[in-house]
């Protein structure tokens, strides 16, 4: 049985307090937040959890074996480390710090004290997001020329983060992993219009190696929620849409066609495209909370001793290719390269059920 202790019961950290707690394998003993209303309502949710508004009591909790950091990103680093410093497993939300140093050194840190540093990109576990990746590797859609990634709703507004570190940072986690490799360049635009200085509206494209295409848009003042992303292929295209519970992933079997023709007035002959149009196919998702998945993953890792899907090395590149995207916004749209680029690691399987 692991026992964790949860730092940050906001908006999200009550979620992972739930998805451990109906784990066979976890039980959650500590949560901790600043603010005592909060605890409060843990409370009524989970009755006899122990809350407390001290982090170090959490950390320090002899009967812990993991941490989980649920905080706004500029406590990750110091709430992280000082986690494993106590010998602890951490499961940290996204994005893993602020820096590529601070992921670097967090990350050396979990290696030399042999702990689980995992980070919460939880749609790496999303079943839809898997099964795009199976119809990629296993040729279907062809070549993939371009991904187009929506993520949008009217609020929750932050202010810690601009919008692309909020939501884009999940779109760059799925094209790392369906592509297997991270970008080389970003272009971005952002606005604010709600609370300077921090965007709440941006555009960004990713520049995959083989000229692949990434774009993403993410705001957090829009009159809809969506979340959704196509993949163009050369042989078809691929529309996930995670508000779709019943049928995520949709399969076109449609693209454009290059055909030859013997024009006898020239001896090379003409090219001509052709738009073919087919049907659709929606392939079977296997059922599965993600969040639930993660923590389940979470447990796994530590219990087996095994490296998680949700490696540092996978959300440090993340992180890296974030900071170039602020980069290009403060330079107003100008390409910026996305430095040391690392090949992201081939996640393995995840339990669909």
């Amino acid at each position: 049985m692991i026992t964790i202790n949860c730092i940050g019961a906001g908006r999200w950290g009550p979620n992972l307090a739930r998805s451990f707690s109906n784990l066979p394998d976890a039980r959650v003993h500590i949560i901790c937040d600043l603010r005592e209303q909060r605890l409060e309502v843990i409370r009524k949710r989970i009755p006899g959890i122990e809350t407390t508004t001290d982090a170090n009591r959490a950390i320090d909790d002899p009967q812990a074996d993991a941490v989980v950091v649920a905080t706004p990103v500029q406590s990750h680093y110091a709430l992280t480390k000082r986690a494993l410093q106590a010998g602890k497993h951490v499961l940290v939300e996204k994005p893993l710090c602020s820096s590529v140093e601070q992921c670097e050194e967090l990350s050396a840190l979990a290696d030399d004290r042999g702990l689980i540093l995992a980070v919460g990109h939880v749609f790496l576990f999303n079943n839809g997001i898997r099964k795009v990746y199976e119809l990629i590797q296993s040729g279907t859609i062809g070549c993939i020329n371009y991904i187009h990634a929506t993520r949008t709703n009217l609020g929750p507004i932050r202010d810690d983060v601009n919008a692309v570190w909020d939501l884009g940072a999940h779109d760059l986690s799925i094209f790392d992993y369906w592509l297997g490799c991270p970008p080389v360049a970003v272009t971005a635009r952002g606005e604010c219009y709600l609370n300077q200085p921090i965007d709440d509206v941006v555009v960004a494209s990713y520049t995959y190696p083989g000229k692949v295409l990434g774009c993403v848009h993410t705001s957090w003042l829009n009159p809809r929620k969506v979340r959704e992303i196509t993949v163009v292929g050369e042989r078809k295209m691929v529309v996930w849409n995670d508000m779709d519970l019943i049928e995520p992933v949709r399969v076109y079997d449609k693209s454009v066609d290059f055909a030859r023709e013997q024009d006898y007035t020239d001896s090379f002959g003409a090219t001509r495209m052709s738009i073919r149009d087919g049907d659709v196919l929606i392939p079977k998702v296997p059922g599965g909370e993600p969040l639930q998945l993660e923590c389940q993953h979470f447990i796994e890792c530590i219990l087996h001793g095994t490296k998680p899907i949700n490696n540092t090395a996978a959300a440090t590149q993340v992180v890296r290719s974030l900071l170039a995207t602020d980069e290009s916004m403060r330079r107003c749209g100008v390409e910026v390269p996305i430095e040391n680029p690392v090949r992201a690691p081939e996640p393995e399987l995840v339990a669909t059920a």
